[in-house]
């Protein structure tokens, strides 16, 4: 199929299946003799795999490290799952920090009135604190 029905059957855009190529995470595909791209049906369900990665929030980095494992007969599940559990406490940790953004948010939030007056605490602090991680 060309790249059309391969972006259409796997749900990743042409343009990201050519960006995949560029960065090899993808082989490159076959051309016919006009030089257009021509994917096969288990290039499609290794887009679909991507996608789903991508859908994860899974890095390119690490979807390459999946696609090793997933086209590796012999892995072991553990691999994966290590992998899948770096990425969880990594998501934990962001989840923990999102969490503290909108909490010291919602606190310059509620101490502003809010009005027709110019003073507001949230523009203060943003202008005043150094806020170093």
């Amino acid at each position: 199929m060309n790249i059309g029905e391969a972006a259409k059957a796997s749900g990743v855009t042409a343009k990201m299946i050519r960006y995949y190529e560029s960065v090899d995470l993808i082989k490159k595909s076959s051309r016919t003799d006009a030089g257009y791209r021509q994917y096969t049906d288990a290039e499609v369900q290794t887009l679909r795999f991507i996608r789903r990665s991508r859908d994860l929030g899974f890095s390119l980095e690490r979807i390459k490290t999946l696609l090793g494992l997933w086209e590796d007969r012999t892995r072991k599940s553990a691999e994966v799952k290590k992998l899948a559990s770096q990425y969880i406490e990594e998501l934990n940790q962001d989840i923990q920090k999102l969490q503290s953004i909108r909490d010291q948010l919602q606190l310059l939030s509620d101490s502003c009135r809010g009005d027709h007056r110019p003073d507001c605490p949230i523009i203060n602090d943003l202008a005043t604190k150094s806020h170093c991680h």
